[in-house]
């Protein structure tokens, strides 16, 4: 059975930092690539970060700088480092494991809030 545990989401500050955290089990992890997605009230889902199986990284350009993913093989887990958070921040963000279209797997979700 495939799971991603996402954890470490909460409220902070403007300016503030987070490290989210999506642990897998289940998959062959270091095969796959790893994305972190947010989702805000009333909007769609978008891509903020990815890494490859090689360890190569995109960011959405409102993040870029401010955002770091990182993945950890051996712990089968990947990272979003948040720093300078802003309230356009906020959303649920979840965790995805992507082989190929057709097979990729999510997160439950946690929630990041930043407070105007």
């Amino acid at each position: 059975q495939v799971q991603l545990v996402e954890s470490g989401g909460g409220m902070v500050q403007p300016g503030g930092s987070l490290r989210l955290s999506c642990a897998a089990s289940g998959i062959t992890f270091s095969i796959y690539t790893m994305n972190w997605y947010r989702q805000a009230p009333g909007k769609q889902r978008d891509l903020v970060a990815t890494i490859t199986r090689d360890s190569n990284t995109i960011y959405a350009d409102s993040v870029k700088g401010r955002f770091t993913i990182s993945r950890d093989n051996a712990k089968n887990t990947v990272y979003l480092q948040m720093n300078s958070l802003k309230p356009g921040d906020t959303a649920v963000y979840y965790c995805n494991a992507n082989l190929r279209p057709q097979l990729q797997y999510w997160g439950q979700g946690t929630q990041v809030t930043v407070p105007s």
